[in-house]
Formats: structure tokens, C-alpha cells, sequence
């Protein structure tokens, strides 16, 4: 459903972290968010069924949902991070929050006198990730109620900081220094928190902890950003093909000698030097799944 749907779609043109620079291939924020959701599937089943084997006690439907449905919200949470971004992502965000915030005169008496300060403060420090909970909650036009009708748990995956914009911004903590939600969809968070039990930690301006499974979707964002950025600056010839390897390698630097070796002669006899990059990208992935899940 969220693949198929428009605005998924639209990150086609969104870039990630370099300008689409025409021939040559690099991630937009497309193709970003699909590899986001094949890590985060991975750490979703591989933890999952770590948590359903510690806990044999819990019941069936416990077992088969962390087995078998754990790496499949974790993955559409992933799928859905980024579709609320405008373009040029954080510089559009900026725009859009200076836009209202320069205004003077008439409209802006007009906007002020009919929202409430919260409604402004949305409007003035514009956030993609409560824009995206509203694109996938919110009944737009012609569409049916519910939005894209994604489970609770799927929707309390994708927001990394739980509180709206009045309590938001605050950088001396992670899950503080944004907002998920804007005032419009105050109401429909926290019907997601009450039937989830998400603990409110305020009351006025709302805010609440974290769900466990945001850990993972930002796991999974994280370990694409420290990996794939190295590739495409390579294919861009940013950086060297030399200074390429000898970053990527640094991920095994604390492994077992032989290991270390292994990966390194598999990488020499490998000729061209992006699908060198490729390889070196691919079992540092899967490095990091394996490290990330055991912590």
C-alpha cells in the first residue's frame, strides 16, 4: 500500500544526500527509503525471533507476531520515514518555515488571529516528520477515512520524537529536538499512544516516550547513512576509489585477522572499482545488522 501510493512515489524526484547529477547514478529518496526497509527487515525478523525465543512463556500470538510480523512493520516504518519530506528535504523545510515566519502585514494578522499558537508554531518551524504521519493518517479528498489505514503500531514505529511542536526543538535531546506530530493530528497520536500504552511523559504541551520500535527504523536510517553516502560520493569521484576502500574497511578493522584478510582479498580481485565499492558496501551492511541486533 505505501509503495504503490503517490506520495511514496514522489521521493523518486527528492534527492538524498548529493544533487541528481544526471547519468550518473546515485540515491534519491526513493531508492533510499527502499534499502532503509531491507535493513530494517532484517534487524526486525533477526530480533524478533531472538525476543520470541527468549520468552516462551508469552503465548502464541506473541510468538507468531515476533516471528513472523515483526520484520514486516518494522520495514513499512522504514519504507514511510522520509515521505513526509518536502523537497530539498531539510533547506525545504527551512523555506517553508520562513515563509510564515517573514510574513507581515495583513496576512499574517489574518493567519495569527485564526490558529492557536501550536497551529503557528507548525507553520513557522515546519517539520517533515509530523508531515509525515499527516500524509499517511489524514482522510485527503476523495480518499477513504483512516488514510493509509497502516496499524497503530506500524504508524508509532516511524515517529522518532513523540511530542508536537511547542515542546519540540529542544537539541539537548534526541527525541526532543524535533516534533512528530503537527495540531491536526494531536488527536489521532494520541489515540495511537492510549491503545499502545506509550507513557506520556507531558501532559500540556503533549508528549510521550518513544515506542521500542523507533529504535530499530532509526537503526536501520543510520546504518544505510554511514555505508551508502561512502558509494555514492565513489561514483560521483568525490572521493578516491583509495579513500573509498580505506574507510569501508575501517568497519572490520576489530574483526578476527582472517576475516579482516578475507574480505580484503575478495575486494582485490574484484576490477571494477564501483562494484569494488559495492562489495565492500554490502558485507559492511550486514556487519552492521549482525552488531546492531546483538546490542
Amino acid at each position: 500500500r505505501l509503495i504503490f501510493s503517490s506520495p511514496f512515489r514522489r521521493l523518486q524526484n527528492k534527492t538524498q544526500v548529493f544533487p541528481l547529477p544526471g547519468s550518473v547514478f546515485v540515491h534519491n529518496r526513493l531508492t533510499h527509503s527502499l534499502e532503509v526497509a531491507c535493513v530494517g527487515r532484517s534487524l526486525g525478523n533477526i530480533i524478533g525471533h531472538r525476543i520470541a525465543d527468549e520468552n516462551p512463556d508469552e503465548g502464541e500470538d506473541f510468538a507468531h507476531f515476533y516471528r513472523n510480523e515483526m520484520g514486516s512493520v518494522i520495514s513499512a516504518a522504514c519504507i514511510a520515514h522520509d515521505i513526509g519530506n518536502p523537497p530539498f528535504g531539510h533547506s525545504g523545510e527551512k523555506a517553508i518555515s520562513t515563509y510564515f515566519a517573514d510574513l507581515h502585514g495583513p496576512l499574517r494578522e489574518k493567519l495569527q488571529n485564526e490558529l492557536s499558537e501550536s497551529q503557528w508554531k507548525d507553520l513557522t518551524n515546519f517539520e517533515g516528520n509530523a508531515n509525515g504521519l499527516r500524509l499517511l493518517t489524514h482522510q485527503f479528498k476523495e480518499r477513504s477515512s483512516g488514510g493509509q489505514r497502516l496499524t497503530y503500531t506500524t504508524l508509532a514505529a516511524m515517529v522518532k520524537y513523540p511530542c508536537e511542536s511547542s515542546i519540540g526543538l529542544d537539541k539537548s535531546r534526541k527525541s526532543r529536538s524535533k516534533f512528530g506530530f503537527f495540531d491536526s493530528e494531536k488527536e489521532t497520536f494520541q489515540k495511537i499512544a492510549s491503545k499502545l500504552r506509550l507513557t506520556t511523559t507531558s501532559e500540556s504541551p503533549l508528549a510521550y516516550v518513544r515506542h521500542p520500535f523507533v529504535y530499530l527504523v532509526e537503526a536501520a536510517d543510520d546504518i544505510c547513512y554511514q555505508v551508502i553516502d561512502w558509494e555514492d560520493a565513489h561514483r560521483l569521484r568525490i572521493i578516491s576509489t583509495e579513500e573509498a576502500q580505506e574507510q569501508l574497511l575501517q568497519f572490520f578493522a576489530d574483526k578476527p585477522a582472517d576475516q579482516y584478510q578475507r574480505i580484503k582479498t575478495n575486494m582485490l580481485k574484484i576490477q571494477d572499482m564501483n562494484e569494488r565499492i559495492g562489495y565492500l558496501r554490502a558485507v559492511a551492511l550486514n556487519s552492521l545488522v549482525d552488531e546492531c541486533s546483538d546490542i
